[in-house]
């Protein structure tokens, strides 16, 4: 059901989940594209937010208890993010044939997200995903107790 703490929650995870795709989209080498970093970024965001901080504020925890679900969603959308691009990009290889065995295929998601993740410990990254989970969460306890 639709409330006012799932719609702030959704919204500002969707901006932190964006504006930290945008800084990691600024770390990539040169020659390699973000293409929909950012808008699968910001989608993956906002369901997260939805379903995992929206749920959360709804329940009416504590301030300090929705900033910490806050933290979990950005970490989540992390989590998320990083195995959609890294099963996107195995899928790519395996459409040009590189993998033998399906085994490979899986071990190359992994191997992917070994790549991709790394550059997420960035101190601009890792501050946009701390301070954007704290405050999306006070933003989203803030709307649960103000329009429930």
């Amino acid at each position: 059901m639709p409330t006012a703490a799932k719609l702030f929650a959704a919204l500002a995870f969707a901006l932190v989940a964006a504006v930290a795709a945008h800084f990691y989209a600024l770390d990539l080498p040169e020659g390699r594209s973000a293409g929909v970093l950012r808008e699968v970024s910001a989608l993956v965001g906002a369901v997260c937010g939805w379903i995992i901080m929206g749920r959360a504020a709804h329940r009416r925890p504590s301030r300090v208890e929705a900033m910490g679900t806050g933290i979990r969603t950005s970490l989540t959308i992390v989590v998320l993010v990083v195995l959609i691009f890294a099963i996107a990009d195995m899928l790519e290889r395996a459409i040009k044939g590189r993998y033998k065995t399906p085994l490979d295929a899986v071990l190359g998601v992994f191997e992917q997200a070994m790549v991709l993740a790394p550059p997420l410990a960035q101190p601009d990254i890792l501050g946009v995903l701390l301070l954007g989970g704290l405050i999306g969460g006070a933003l989203a306890h803030w709307a649960g107790r103000r329009w429930t």
